[in-house]
């Protein structure tokens, strides 16, 4: 298999907005950043993804872009973010910027344009329709309720928003966008990064005609058949490889909804020319109810997707292997115990990440351990989706319990609260008053306590991290499952050139006796999440949440 530096990398994602204030005004930024590098090489992480840095009013936190060639206010400067890359660099730590363009902030340059008349020169760089029966031109939903259309009342015509109103969506059938945005990715990339992570990039392509959801269903619809996966979006992935990405050595993944591996592959397939990788999300649809009310998920469903994409992107193409980002709650609370097993589940799912083949994505704070938020209020909130879900659920007449119960569990500010660097006032986050609260359990789950202890979370992933780099089985070994059906336990093994690993987890709070289908001996343990493991021959009585990997030579 062809080795590429991206393959081996450990990537630590950063939400700026909440990692680290450097000058009191309770919005994490550029310098906060800085001051923690030597932390992320602590760690062992060698690529920071940073989510959007860019100017923007923040209805979507950052993903509503008013200038794609500057730095957000409350982040800091151009120089600052010169200086982040260069110290960066210099620790051997690659940055990865969001590149956000299936839409723009409706304050960018381009909309304020756009919007001035049918006739302006930029009115075409967005998606504006004429009503239909006096009304929006389709039934399609946005993503943060309503409908995907805002009418212009000077203009008479609607413009497409698949997301928050004031995001409206770019136009990739115009020549004259695709251009412009491969201009701005040259700017940042001539910088020096090292690539871009590209948010829902398999939307940029809508199916012409806008045709309406045929459903008999009243109000407005998902219509991501339409523009999800759409008939263009190759072509114009081959075209942004072909004039940028081919031109520099650099990791590109994709946040693609809506894929399967046979999908994915014409993606990231190594004769493709389009991307490195891309973000999944079958493991993520498995709770996912309607209005968030489904509070479950099955493991024997778990390991089947996870199959799936081990084995449907094998010698095709290259996984993202993650549980959480910006964009879910947290991971140990959603696939652990974030109470009495909290530290033994973190290390267990950790185990699992940095043991499959893929590129392991770690989210900020997930590396100590950070639970789920349960803020008694909405007024606490600061996530748009939230927000707007909660008073739609409010009109539809549901429980406010239930409503709240929803939130708490699958809530975007899960993972948007402060990291928890120590135990003094607002967690060492910020010396003014946090944009967002912090989750009260600070003083026991923080940085500094983890530092302190041998066992942490923290020094765990600093282990997993450096055997990565010791063993390319890890990295590149074949992936095999095993006992398929066992409802507790997630068990497979890695088979590489001369070395062959033996991964067991259970994923219950319960004592387990295991007994794989296939009976070879183990007798070395690579890792493990208790200490005094029995070797590896035939039978395994596992605590709760336990993690083994044993490897032998081949």
């Amino acid at each position: 298999m062809e080795r590429k530096w991206w393959k081996e990398s450990v990537v630590y994602q950063i939400y700026p907005r909440s990692f680290k204030d450097s000058n009191g005004d309770g919005i994490g930024d550029l310098n906060g950043i800085i001051e923690k590098l030597d932390y992320i090489k602590e760690l062992g992480a060698n690529v920071i993804w940073l989510n959007p840095v860019y100017k923007s009013p923040n209805d979507d936190m950052g993903y509503d872009i008013s200038d794609y060639r500057n730095i957000m206010d409350e982040f800091g400067t151009i120089d600052d973010w010169e200086k982040l890359l260069e110290k960066a660099h210099e620790n051997d730590i690659k940055i990865v910027m969001d590149l956000v363009v299936n839409h723009t902030s409706d304050e960018h340059e381009w909309f304020i344009e756009s919007r001035k008349s049918r006739e302006n020169p930029f009115r075409d760089y967005y998606i504006w329709r004429d009503p239909v029966d006096g009304k929006e031109p389709n039934n399609w939903a946005s993503f943060f309720e309503g409908p995907a259309w805002e009418f212009d009342q000077d203009t008479g015509q609607y413009y497409l928003h698949l997301f928050s109103k004031k995001q409206p969506d770019l136009n990739w059938e115009n020549e004259k966008v695709r251009k412009e945005v491969y201009d701005m990715m040259k700017f940042w990339l001539d910088k020096g990064i090292d690539g871009f992570r590209m948010d829902v990039i398999n939307m940029l392509s809508k199916v012409p005609g806008l045709p309406p959801v045929k459903t008999d269903e009243k109000g407005f619809i998902f219509g991501g058949e339409y523009f999800i996966n759409g008939p263009r979006i190759h072509e114009f992935l081959k075209e942004m490889n072909d004039k940028v990405l081919s031109k520099y050595d650099i990791m590109t993944v994709g946040e693609t909804p809506g894929v399967t591996p046979e999908i994915a592959a014409m993606y990231v397939g190594k004769d493709r020319n389009e991307l490195n990788m891309v973000f999944q999300f079958e493991h993520m649809d498995l709770d996912k109810g309607e209005n968030y009310y489904k509070f479950t998920w099955d493991l024997l469903e778990f390991k089947k997707i996870m199959k799936k994409w081990q084995e449907g992107l094998y010698e095709k193409g290259w996984n993202s292997l993650y549980l959480n980002n910006h964009d879910q709650p947290r991971m140990v609370s959603r696939f652990g115990n974030d109470g009495k097993y909290r530290v033994e589940s973190a290390k267990m799912l950790a185990t699992m990440i940095h043991t499959q083949q893929g590129t392991p994505y770690i989210y900020q704070g997930e590396e100590i351990g950070m639970t789920n938020i349960s803020f008694p209020s909405i007024e606490d909130y600061r996530d748009i989706a939230t927000i707007n879900l909660y008073y739609k659920a409010k009109e539809a007449g549901f429980d406010e319990d239930l409503i709240m119960k929803g939130i708490h569990y699958h809530s975007r500010d899960n993972a948007r609260t402060p990291i928890q660097w120590n135990s003094e006032k607002n967690a060492g986050f910020t010396t003014g008053t946090p944009w967002i609260k912090v989750n009260p359990n600070y003083e026991e789950i923080n940085v500094e306590n983890a530092l302190k202890n041998k066992n942490s979370i923290f020094y765990y992933y600093r282990d997993l991290i450096k055997l990565r780099k010791k063993h390319p089985v890890l990295v590149y070994g074949k992936f095999e499952i095993v006992n398929e059906d066992d409802p507790d336990i997630f068990a497979y093994t890695r088979t590489g050139e001369n070395e062959k690993l033996f991964v067991i987890l259970n994923f219950t709070d319960k004592e387990r006796k295991f007994k794989p289908e296939v009976e070879e001996r183990y007798d070395n343990i690579l890792i493990s999440n208790y200490e005094k493991i029995e070797p590896g021959n035939g039978e395994y009585s596992l605590r709760p949440y336990e993690a083994r990997v044993y490897i032998k030579k081949i």
